[in-house]
């Protein structure tokens, strides 16, 4: 950074310390406008960077969270590639949003659209899928959260699951399925078995240790071990899914879809999941139109209807009591 740009960066933080915030704001918009002109993208960047910086940690999340996307806007014209560096810039400036901040949501999207364009992941750069899916998490807003951490780092199944667990306390104790699919289910429809089966066990151990009384039978064999719910047949379903994936079994995963159609059938949000893994993992085809997979998880995990909540506090997870069932 030069000297010329330090000292312009250092006056505006005079100002913005003085509380001239306003003034700050629009000469340090000034000054970078002047070097985007010149294509001068590296002073641009350190011009916006640092003001924004200054001014979120004032509390100024409206002008600091302009100056960011106006950073996106010049490293979107500089066509800047999602490297270390770019993006460590980015994962700052997000840490330092206030919480309730509008444009912090803008600026995710901003910051993954454009990690898709110069970037090597289509969907997105996964380091930044899972701070933003983190940082939601943080919020208790499940929805944002889910998105991106269903895209996220191999980190990113620890928080979801724990996510859907927290806000599985605040429901019946008979909906714990509900939650543990909402954390399992994004990762099998996008191929990562590795984070649904780590969502699975976190989830089911933390039940496990906040439910003492639960009764849980081990069932072991020379190739799996597997718990089972007796008063959870949903749950026992779950991991038995997994199972069914991890073998290859389109027999097994038959038998299960068969054997436990009634609950499923209760919860009525699942069968377009199951009919897209089923076509993912088993090679059974399933007559449909569109695009199942993405309207499925727009309307299954990310807000919508169909028996899922619409708020994390205080609504909840709506499903009929499951009564128990053994298992076959």
């Amino acid at each position: 950074m030069g000297s010329k740009i330090e000292k312009t960066i250092a006056r505006q933080q005079q100002k913005i310390e003085e509380g001239q915030f306003y003034e700050a704001h629009q000469q340090l918009r000034v000054v970078a406008s002047r070097f985007v002109k010149q294509d001068n993208w590296n002073a641009a960047i350190d011009i916006l960077y640092g003001g924004a910086q200054a001014l979120l940690n004032a509390g100024q999340g409206g002008s600091g969270g302009d100056l960011c996307l106006f950073l996106m806007d010049v490293y979107n014209k500089a066509e800047l590639k999602p490297d270390v560096g770019n993006k460590g810039k980015l994962l700052t400036l997000l840490r330092q949003f206030p919480h309730d901040e509008p444009s912090r949501k803008r600026l995710i999207g901003e910051i993954i659209g454009w990690s898709a364009k110069f970037g090597e992941y289509p969907a997105g750069d996964p380091e930044l899928h899972h701070v933003a899916g983190s940082l939601y998490a943080e919020d208790r807003e499940p929805y944002d959260a889910e998105r991106h951490l269903a895209l996220g780092t191999k980190d990113s199944a620890d928080v979801l699951a724990r996510l859907e667990y927290d806000w599985y306390t605040e429901d019946e104790s008979h909906t714990a399925a509900l939650y543990a699919a909402r954390a399992i289910f994004p990762y099998l429809l996008t191929g990562n078995v590795r984070s649904a089966n780590k969502a699975h066990l976190i989830f089911t151990s933390r039940l496990g240790q906040a439910n003492k009384g639960l009764g849980v039978q081990e069932v072991s064999s020379k190739s799996s071990d597997l718990r089972v719910y007796p008063s959870l047949p949903l749950l026992n379903f779950l991991g038995l899914l997994l199972l069914a994936v991890q073998r290859g079994s389109s027999d097994l995963f038959r038998q299960l879809t068969k054997h436990y159609a009634v609950y499923i059938k209760e919860v009525g949000i699942w069968n377009d999941a199951l009919a897209q893994m089923g076509e993912s993992y088993f090679g059974i085809k399933i007559p449909r139109q569109g695009n199942p997979l993405f309207d499925m998880m727009g309307s299954m995990f990310f807000g919508g209807g169909g028996g899922a909540a619409q708020s994390p506090k205080p609504k909840k997870v709506e499903a009929p009591a499951l009564p128990a069932a053994d298992l076959d």
